[in-house]
């Protein structure tokens, strides 16, 4: 019986001791498999804590998405006119000649309908695709109103065709009115009788830094409701496509389609309207361009309120304050910007504006570039009085400004050397010319009166870049003479058909004549 007994407890403990080991063993199988469930499970508390962290703005992005989304819409520009489908069309000399280079994949369908033409490399380009057939443009836009006022790019909506917006929510509607200010490429869009709208809020773009998150919103290539995420890279860009440039410069990708979309920090609110890209290939590359918000807020209440814009201005000719330039004025480099002229009878002239004064504030904002002195005077409500603060043989000296509307026979002047009808303007090189007669030669201290004057040169412009300046004269486009601005643009237009690599100008200064290689970089994108 002892025998029996002990064997019996024998084989209790050993069952019970087997039970355990199962038991055991399916706790720590159930935990490796919650582990295997669960990626994150055992890490350290900093990995943890960068984890949260990322899921925090990944919540951001989401909920500014949400908000904003609702307020954006797809904008299409319809010509009013037929297509002629049997019109001859010459083929392309870029890349793709136009065909779907998603030809025999499966996005052909997606993409079907596109221009795929690839702009030559370098360029900068408004991203808003061309549609062959009635369709004409497509771009995008952003409701600020509910009463049914839609910001978006005036290349998106240029040409005249019937404008068409359509919702998020599918709905379609035809402005009743288009305002545009196209030295911006602002637009302001009016439409009816539409009801639940979603209005975005317009944010303070002075408050943004680089740096700042920001997403920007539209329909890329006509996906509706895209939403790409990057950063401000780069402020107060001047770039060449417009004639007034101020932009935003972001990481966050931008593409055909974007155009006139909203670019909004992570409060939800608009900061910039996207406007253009650099790209070698046609699509996104990391440096996009937006107008910012202020400027827009400015020039759309002057659309809505009287269907144009009132610039104030100054009357002179500017120049940046350059290094060597900055020892003999008694200025740091970038501390102001310095006249070259005053026009008589202009307000610069009434408030005692002398050559060689270098303007360093006007009213309570800080002047580095004449891009930015130029777009704070306009700015300058009509009829107010405003301080300039100039430095003059190196003292400082306070003026009072009493700020003018801009006459039309001045608003393409630059430096009053030449007849304003008469002028050019190169977008694409950055500059504007005007013919040269024997009064301009003599004021330009030149002993002859053969070639074009450079009446403007844009900031950061590929005539920028090349040393170009107001004043110069140019007299040899690729070793051919110009007399007149269509002698230029002749010249200009015989180097792109060649397809050159770069512009070689022979330009002359009271210093002597040198040559000029200009790189073309700059293009404006089809609408």
């Amino acid at each position: 019986m002892k025998t029996t007994l002990n064997r019996s407890k024998w084989m209790a403990t050993s069952l019970g001791l087997a039970a355990s080991v199962g038991l055991f063993a399916g706790a720590a199988y159930v935990k490796a498999d919650q582990a295997h469930r669960d990626p994150l499970a055992n890490l350290s508390p900093e990995a943890a804590e960068a984890i949260d962290s990322a899921n925090s703005l990944s919540s951001a992005f989401r909920t500014i998405a949400n908000r904003v989304l609702p307020s954006v819409v797809a904008i299409e520009n319809r010509p009013k006119m037929a297509w002629n489908t049997n019109q001859n069309i010459k083929p392309s000399s870029e890349p793709f000649d136009g065909e779907n280079p998603f030809k025999g994949t499966p996005f052909e369908d997606m993409f079907k309908g596109h221009n795929f033409q690839i702009p030559p490399q370098g360029r900068f380009k408004i991203p808003t695709p061309n549609r062959p057939g009635p369709r004409g443009g497509i771009g995008s836009g952003v409701i600020i109103d509910e009463s049914g006022i839609v910001l978006t790019n005036n290349h998106v909506v240029a040409g005249g065709g019937e404008v068409i917006v359509r919702t998020q929510d599918g709905r379609e509607f035809i402005a009743s009115h288009v305002w545009t200010d196209p030295k911006t490429d602002v637009a302001v869009v009016k439409i009816d009788d539409a009801t639940d709208l979603v209005a975005a809020v317009l944010g303070n773009s002075d408050k943004v830094e680089i740096g700042d998150w920001v997403l920007a919103l539209g329909q890329p290539f006509g996906l509706e409701s895209t939403v790409t995420a990057g950063i401000i890279s780069a402020k107060h860009r001047g770039i060449g496509i417009t004639a007034r440039e101020n932009f935003l410069q972001t990481d966050a990708a931008i593409n055909p389609g974007n155009s006139g979309g909203p670019l909004v920090n992570l409060r939800g609110e608009i900061v910039g309207i996207n406007t253009a890209i650099h790209s070698r290939s046609g699509g996104n590359e990391g440096i996009g361009f937006a107008v910012p918000s202020n400027l827009v807020d400015w020039v759309s209440d002057q659309l809505i309120e009287t269907g144009t814009v009132r610039r104030a201005y100054l009357g002179v000719g500017i120049q940046p304050v350059t290094q060597s330039l900055a020892k003999q004025l008694s200025v740091k480099p970038r501390g102001g910007v310095v006249v070259t002229d005053v026009f008589p009878g202009t307000p610069a002239a009434k408030a005692g504006l002398q050559t060689g004064d270098v303007i360093v504030r006007f009213g309570a904002e800080p002047v580095s570039t004449p891009q930015a002195l130029q777009l704070i005077v306009e700015r300058a409500p009509i009829g107010s009085t405003q301080t300039i603060e100039i430095v003059r043989n190196g003292k400082s000296v306070n003026l009072s400004f009493e700020a003018a509307e801009q006459t039309a026979n001045f608003a393409n002047r630059s430096n009053g050397v030449s007849n304003p009808a008469e002028n050019k303007r190169m977008e694409d090189l950055g500059l504007e010319i005007a013919p040269v007669d024997a009064d301009v030669a003599k004021q330009l201290g030149l002993d002859q009166v053969d070639g074009v004057v450079i009446t403007m040169v844009a900031d950061g412009s590929p005539a920028d870049k090349a040393g170009l300046a107001t004043g110069m004269l140019i007299t040899q486009v690729d070793r051919v003479n110009v007399n007149t601005a269509t002698d230029f643009e002749a010249a200009i237009a015989k180097n792109r058909e060649e397809k050159k690599t770069g512009v070689l100008l022979l330009v002359r200064t009271e210093k002597g004549s040198r040559f000029v290689v200009l790189q073309s970089k700059f293009a404006v994108g089809p609408s």
